[in-house]
């Protein structure tokens, strides 16, 4: 435990700040599984003979919303900016052979 008071300070913004981070990169995870679940949909839909339009419109707003995150979190060394950057484009591979 820490003495001085600068050290307790300290431990109370690494505490704040590791559950802010947490939660953020829970988000993430969450939002880059919607997208390959929404990907694995219209694959499906595709498959059976269907036209699949509605699906591609909630998958490419999902992927939007995911760019986003990806890359602010980027931005903010929450992972590293060439980790957003392949994440993202193995989302475009999916949704391009999901397209298909």
């Amino acid at each position: 435990m820490p003495h001085t008071l600068s050290a307790k300070k300290r431990l109370r913004q690494n505490k704040k700040h590791r559950d802010a981070n947490r939660a953020r990169l829970s988000d993430l995870r969450t939002h880059i599984k919607k997208v390959r679940t929404a990907a694995t949909v219209l694959q499906s839909v595709r498959a059976e003979g269907g036209d699949g339009a509605a699906e591609l419109e909630s998958l490419n707003e999902l992927y939007r919303l995911t760019q986003k995150k990806l890359d602010r979190a980027g931005a903010s060394s929450l992972i590293h900016r060439n980790k957003a950057s392949r994440l993202k484009s193995r989302l475009q591979a999916l949704i391009k052979r999901s397209k298909a």
